[in-house]
């Protein structure tokens, strides 16, 4: 059975610390709080009110449940007053040099059997327990914040923990409503070992130069679903505590995909924090405000004849597939006239039936008027000649992802497609100059990575090799917007932002896999309840397909010659063994 913990101690009651302590007082716990001195008492308290003002205004509470969960909470100074609690959670800096003295104090006034958790992030939870008569009853509980929102909780346990101690704090945190995973002691547990990895590569890509903060950013949110970019999530989360972060895990890891990218530590010593500052990678109207205003790295609007643009009324796109004929329905619906070239009639013909059922679902749902599907469908075109395409002033080559086939399409294009018309390929991971050199005119060459569904998903990264002109950068930027999409621009090199940010972060989940640190599905858990990401790696990598993700990390591998890229043994050998993901029935899971 179960022990029982009654009364819980919380030591450290800044934001995430009143957050725990909330979270204990909704479920009924007694709670003693301890800050270190009276003012750190009074911003709790504030803390508190706050939180549970929101709370009570978005109906979660009602007030006779607010007085009662404040009723419940005790607030202190002296960490003697935790002698009557059952268990204790330190939520103080990531300091290891505090906590272990905050450990080796509450292992003098608390009871021998009392449980003693910290809520560090990425911390050694072994080396904190050693400061103790009682490691074996240390754990770590790590909470995500907001504690009384998010549901995913870290159980770390050490190689001397105590089972029923660790199965004890489990049941007691799905008692409080979160979900809890045990794992081993390994710096940045499951969550901050995945995620930390990706905002360190975000930040080395905008200390490079290869991307704008607000490009980055819409990247992640507009591509992958994420619920904020990677520059705006570490000004949420401080500069410093995100150092801090990298710092323990490259101490453990001696990844160099860990270690801080070098302008982090120079915006800490500007005292560029964040948000808590008011300035980080953005500039923010306040102290602690969600609020971005304008500063002299906010891109200001192009002026009217600065960079000309060439008029494009006609579409070309080559190919049949689901990108292709998704980009032609974007196209026609946006009023373009489109020339959809095919291989064979038949294809021509089913291209275009495929796109009257996608059609036809918008109509079903009320998005799409009958009239209108027809106007869409009236306005495309399927050819198989390539002359037909000749004065076309955009074509969009979607084929497979070969480059020898990619080139011969260019080389086609080049022959019978007017003067001054923009040559676009949507690659996703194959070199844009490629395509380029296979014409006379290079610059008039560009990427253009649309996102699959591409009539649902508002990415475009625009993708300029080193011979790309102004004018084509412009004029397919203009393009973009026309059909309501977000462009991106980027310059022709692997992976380019989405996939540049998303592939090694996904690599990074297998091998934790591989190593046998976690479960897939906790693994998934932790990112999609801890993180707020829109599905799991494995999930994802099961819907992307092994075989296409191991393609890409090679192409990343092969690009950077970083060993961190290099793909996980276990992706190799699943793609190997056919286990593809949902296509061939089987990946890192198996479907009915």
């Amino acid at each position: 059975m179960a022990r029982e913990f009654g009364c819980v101690g919380v030591v450290g009651l800044g934001t995430m610390g009143a957050g725990i302590a909330e979270v204990l007082a909704r479920s009924g716990i007694r709670v003693i709080g301890v800050e270190r001195d009276a003012e750190g008492v009074a911003r709790a308290r504030g803390h508190l009110a706050h939180s549970t003002e929101r709370a009570l205004a978005g109906g979660k509470l009602d007030e006779p449940a607010r007085a009662a969960l404040l009723d419940r909470i005790t607030l202190t100074t002296s960490l003697a007053d935790l002698a009557d609690a059952d268990l204790v959670v330190e939520a103080i800096p990531e300091s290891l040099e505090l906590k272990t003295r905050v450990f080796a104090e509450l292992d003098r006034v608390c009871r021998p059997d009392v449980v003693l958790a910290s809520n560090t992030s990425s911390l050694s939870v072994t080396e904190i327990s050693v400061h103790t008569g009682r490691p074996g009853k240390v754990v770590g509980l790590h909470f995500f914040n907001p504690a009384p929102v998010l549901k995913f909780v870290e159980i770390v346990r050490t190689v001397v923990t105590e089972p029923d101690v660790v199965a004890d704090v489990a049941e007691f945190a799905r008692g409080l409503g979160k979900e809890p995973v045990v794992i081993g002691d390994r710096a940045g547990f499951i969550a901050n070992a995945l995620l930390f990895g990706y905002l360190n590569h975000a930040v080395s890509m905008y200390e490079s130069r290869y991307a704008t903060r607000e490009d980055l950013d819409a990247a992640m949110r507009f591509g992958c679903g994420y619920p904020m970019g990677p520059l705006a999530l570490l000004d949420l989360i401080g500069l410093d505590t995100a150092y801090e972060i990298l710092e323990t895990m490259y101490r453990q890891s001696r990844n160099r995909l860990h270690a801080p990218a070098p302008i982090l530590r120079q915006m800490i010593t500007a005292g560029l924090l964040g948000r808590k500052s008011g300035r980080g990678f953005y500039t923010y109207d306040g102290l602690d405000s969600p609020v971005v205003v304008p500063d002299v790295l906010t891109p200001r609007p192009a002026a009217t004849g600065e960079v000309a643009v060439r008029e494009v009324t006609r579409v070309g796109v080559v190919g049949t597939g689901t990108m292709a004929t998704g980009i032609a329905e974007v196209f026609a619906r946006n009023g373009f006239d489109v020339v959809l070239r095919a291989r064979a009639q038949d294809k021509a013909l089913a291209a275009l039936a495929a796109m009257r059922r996608s059609l036809d679902r918008q109509v079903v749902k009320g998005r799409l008027s009958e009239q209108d599907r027809e106007a869409v469908l009236g306005r495309v075109r399927g050819v198989v000649e390539f002359d037909e395409l000749a004065d076309c002033d955009l074509v969009i080559e979607a084929v497979a992802e070969d480059l020898s086939v990619k080139r011969a399409v260019f080389g086609a294009l080049d022959e019978v497609v007017k003067p001054g018309a923009v040559l676009a390929t949507t690659t996703s991971s194959l070199p844009v100059i490629e395509c380029a050199a296979a014409t006379t005119r290079p610059g008039d060459v560009i990427g253009l990575h649309f996102f699959n569904p591409a009539p649902v998903m508002k990415l475009v990264e625009v993708v300029s090799t080193i011979a790309t002109s102004d004018e084509v950068v412009a004029t397919v930027r203009a393009v973009c917007q026309r059909v309501g999409k977000h462009p991106v621009d980027c310059a022709d090199r692997a992976g380019f932002i989405v996939n540049a940010l998303l592939f090694p972060y996904l690599n990074d989940a297998v091998k934790m896999l591989e190593a046998h640190y976690a479960e897939a599905d906790d693994i998934d858990t932790a990112m999609k309840v801890g993180c707020g990401l829109p599905m799991g790696p494995f999930e994802l990598l099961d819907v992307v397909g092994l075989d296409v993700s191991l393609a890409i990390e090679r192409t990343l591998y092969y690009e950077f010659r970083d060993a961190g890229f290099a793909p996980a043994p276990l992706l190799e050998h699943l793609v190997t063994a056919g286990r593809l993901g949902r296509k061939t029935g089987k990946g890192f899971r198996d479907y009915s």
